[in-house]
């Protein structure tokens, strides 16, 4: 169905008025708002807003209209791509200019544990919602051939173990039947969706949540103290030529990585081809993918660039533009949330959430045995599920100076995608057969 508004401005404009209400009631200090940001995060608000706006027809990520010639013409919008394209990249260079690698070294395995610990329940998690699922609706889980569910469902373990190079892979080894493969791309953008709501929620009760985990937070707060303090060092009033330089190293950066990306792409995607396995080709199907390697080529640049004086502009804002830039990323990820079509399909849905239930659980349930504080856990199951577009958003959310670490778990999680998600999908295909 056609939004009222199509045009990209005006969308664009009611996305950036939904987040200036967002933080002007965040700010203020009585009454109702202190209260209500107390229990939901503003991260979440800048995130949910749009989603109502979309699920009430205002705007919409893409939509179909009729020409002047009766024809039916599939039409989106591009604000999310420009965003996770250009916004994304600059704001991983602006973050991570004041970078502390040894002090993010220092956090220790923990981060590791629960990244592959969320690996893990992707694994797990797949197999038994289908066993789950099986005994009280079998129809849901059934399909023969290529209209076989597990075959679609592989398609989800790429998505939330790897990314989209992942997930395409995974329709490429097992050839699900493309006509019905709308319907788990469908599952993969409303369970994810949920699952990072819940994650930006549980943010605005870190301390309560870390208190049960009696998580040790000391590292992380020390890695945020260092920051602070050094910010607060080289901390001066930005002048317009502050602004253009942070401005000229975030995009000339995102220039560079769009440029190397474009070819290192081209590259590896024709040596991945060269490759006689098929087996080894899925498995390094993400090197071809240009936004594994303008979000790598970016981040690599920043932590060289962080070693030089350069780093001094955090004290003339550089983490805060960032974060402006990630507030429009969030707000353009709402946006691709439908909340009606969470009822359209409500056995696949009934899928997807219960993996992520299982998923979730393990995370839980090893954070509580090894302590581990809930920016691991929130992080590790993001640079699972999310990826490198969403892992940075819900770290930068702890701190700015964190968004690095969910890049880096993002980008290590493009390379065990597809073995992950074959492991996976090889234990599906059996309890499907049960």
């Amino acid at each position: 169905m056609e939004p009222i508004f199509t045009n990209d401005a005006i969308v664009f404009g009611i996305l950036m008025i939904s987040l200036g209400i967002v933080f002007y009631t965040e700010s203020i200090k009585t009454g109702f708002w202190p209260k209500f940001y107390k229990i939901v995060p503003g991260l979440f608000m800048a995130y949910f807003i749009p989603a109502l706006f979309t699920t009430a027809g205002i705007i919409s990520p893409e939509w179909e209209t009729i020409n002047t010639d009766g024809e039916t013409i599939a039409k989106s919008s591009q604000l999310y791509f420009i965003a996770s394209r250009f916004l994304l990249p600059a704001a991983l260079v602006l973050m991570t200019l004041s970078i502390d690698l040894k002090a993010i070294f220092n956090l220790g395995n923990k981060a590791l544990i629960m990244f592959f610990t969320g690996t893990i329940g992707i694994i797990i998690g797949g197999p038994l919602a289908i066993l789950l699922i099986s005994i009280f609706s079998p129809e849901t889980v059934g399909g023969a051939d290529f209209d076989a569910v597990w075959r679609g469902l592989s398609t989800l373990a790429g998505s939330w173990i790897g990314g989209g190079a992942n997930q395409t892979a995974m329709l490429e080894i097992y050839k699900y039947n493309p006509a019905k493969y709308g319907g788990m791309v469908f599952v993969d953008i409303v369970v994810a969706n949920i699952w990072m709501a819940v994650l930006l929620i549980g943010i605005g009760r870190k301390d309560k949540i870390n208190k049960w985990l009696k998580a040790d937070t000391s590292a992380i707060e020390e890695l945020k103290e260092k920051v602070a303090s050094f910010s607060k060092k080289v901390k001066r009033n930005p002048s317009l030529t502050d602004l253009m330089i942070m401005l000229a190293i975030a995009f000339g950066t995102v220039g560079f990585g769009h440029f190397a990306s474009k070819y290192l792409g081209r590259f590896f995607n024709s040596f991945v081809k060269g490759m006689e396995s098929q087996t080894w080709r899925n498995i390094f199907s993400f090197l071809g993918s240009s936004f594994f390697w303008l979000i790598s080529i970016s981040t690599i640049v920043a932590i060289l660039i962080s070693y030089t004086k350069a780093k001094n502009y955090e004290g003339a804002g550089a983490s805060k533009l960032g974060s402006v830039f990630i507030y429009i990323l969030v707000a353009t990820i709402g946006m691709k949330m439908d909340l009606k079509l969470i009822f359209e399909n409500p056995g696949l849905i009934a899928i997807g959430l219960v993996w992520m239930s299982i998923h979730a659980g393990l995370l839980i349930g090893i954070a509580k045995l090894i302590k581990a504080p809930y920016f691991f856990l929130a992080v590790g199951s993001q640079a699972n599920v999310g990826g490198a577009a969403s892992a940075p958003i819900v770290a930068q959310a702890f701190h700015p100076s964190l968004a690095t670490v969910g890049v880096l778990l993002a980008v290590f999680g493009y390379a065990i995608g597809t073995v992950g998600a074959i492991l996976c999908t090889i234990l599906m295909e059996l309890s499907a057969s049960i």
